[in-house]
């Protein structure tokens, strides 16, 4: 019986919070604007950051299974100062001995890749030419298994192009595609900055990350581009362990002959970084944490303004309807009916705000990761999650008018023109 009575208390109190909003149209619109903003804007951010994590989370494997690689600045950086640029200028740079002392050394090891972007520019076919932001890479043939990388026409390199140097290409699809549109460029050749190469494969597609494409670049053997821009070039190394249950000890052991190589002394910091699939996703998931937190800060303060203006608005209304509660206190009402019918009309106001700023901030979130080319999310957890925070603004802010409204003396409340 309770329950029952609760139940229809709670109907006719909400009943009478949605007239009440209703009555006054631009006053509650004006009203739930503040809690419509901060909702949107910590929707809006999650929504795009959900949407793009996974799709850069699956598509940031850009080394193979149970790989990691050896470089001389990190692969994010977020710490441009000009202190930790000069840190990672003053370290020696990668050489081609190094890899080859980690082959012969590192038993753990299944395979030991070389690779280095050498330089930026236009290729050219017989038919036509890309744009002028090829990639131009020098790889090792162990370095096609080490990135992760599987042919899908020809062939990748071999001992013989490396022995030899020898001026053959493997293409990324998209620059494949833009230079031979009407057949297959195995046999062909490119031309590179005045060098012309014969193309021996092809690389199956990565699709796009950050709404930019990852197959435009071309291969050519790492002692290629060694002869051609200096044995000083700077490389990455990979290295790919036998299983990922040996895979920190090959990361260990690796680390360890790294450090004896480049005679760093004991108790110091490593002078190279080490970067893994991992590594590379624990990094993005950092700095997405401080956009979330950024966002949550801003949202913080427009939800704080808008309980404000809700707490004024309340205070505004118990004036106006004076007369309205001694009436209901004169047919029997209670204080806490008073009550609760002025807490909901404050959590009724602030739900409608926080509804349609979540609604506006999943399709606005959806359609910037929709600009980068990524599949829509809904967000449930932090839907579930704006809500809640509306109602917890809704009460915290319509408490102290509702006590009001439910303390006025019935009878000055009568009396009240």
């Amino acid at each position: 019986m309770k329950r029952l009575n609760l139940f229809s208390e709670l109907r006719e109190a909400f009943a009478m919070a949605i007239n009440a909003i209703a009555a006054h149209k631009l006053r509650s619109s004006l009203t739930l604007l503040g809690i419509l903003i901060g909702v949107f804007s910590i929707i809006v951010v999650m929504t795009a950051i959900r949407a793009l994590q996974g799709n850069i989370e699956s598509n940031m494997q850009q080394l193979g299974s149970d790989t990691f690689q050896m470089q001389r600045f990190p692969a994010i950086r977020v710490d441009d100062d000009s202190e930790s640029m000069d840190k990672y200028f003053r370290r020696k740079r990668f050489y081609y001995p190094d890899a080859a002392s980690i082959r012969e050394r590192a038993t753990l090891a299944k395979s030991v890749g070389v690779s280095a972007d050498a330089d930026v520019g236009a290729v050219a076919s017989r038919f036509r030419k890309t744009n002028p932001s090829i990639s131009f890479r020098g790889m090792s043939p162990e370095a096609f298994e080490t990135q992760n990388y599987s042919v899908a026409e020809g062939r990748p390199f071999v001992e013989s192009d490396m022995s030899g140097s020898r001026n053959v290409a493997v293409l990324g699809a998209d620059v494949a595609k833009k230079l031979f549109p009407f057949g297959s460029p195995l046999g062909e050749w490119v031309q590179f900055k005045g060098v012309k190469y014969n193309v021996v494969g092809v690389l199956e597609p990565k699709g796009s990350m950050f709404g930019r494409s990852q197959d435009e670049f071309m291969v050519v053997p790492i002692t290629t581009v060694l002869n051609r821009y200096g044995r000083e070039t700077s490389l990455r190394i990979q290295v790919q362990a036998h299983s990922q249950s040996v895979y920190p000890d090959t990361l260990e052991q690796v680390r360890g002959i790294l450090r004896a190589l480049r005679k760093v002394p004991p108790g110091e910091e490593d002078d190279f970084e080490i970067v893994s699939n991992d590594s590379l996703i624990k990094q993005f998931r950092t700095i997405t944490l401080a956009v979330r937190a950024g966002a949550g800060v801003i949202a913080s303060i427009a939800l704080v303004a808008a309980g404000i203006g809700i707490m004024n608005i309340m205070l505004v209304s118990v004036t106006e309807r004076t007369k309205e509660i001694g009436i209901r206190r004169a047919i029997g009402a209670k204080k806490r009916n008073i009550m609760t019918q002025f807490i909901l009309e404050a959590v009724v106001l602030s739900e409608i705000g926080g509804i349609i700023g979540i609604v506006l901030g999943i399709v606005a979130g959806n359609l910037a990761a929709a600009a980068l080319n990524t599949p829509p999310v809904f967000p449930w957890d932090w839907a579930l999650i704006g809500l809640a925070v509306c109602s917890v603004v809704g009460i915290a802010f319509g408490t102290y008018p509702a006590w009001k409204a439910a303390n006025l003396d019935p009878i000055e409340s009568l009396r009240y023109e």
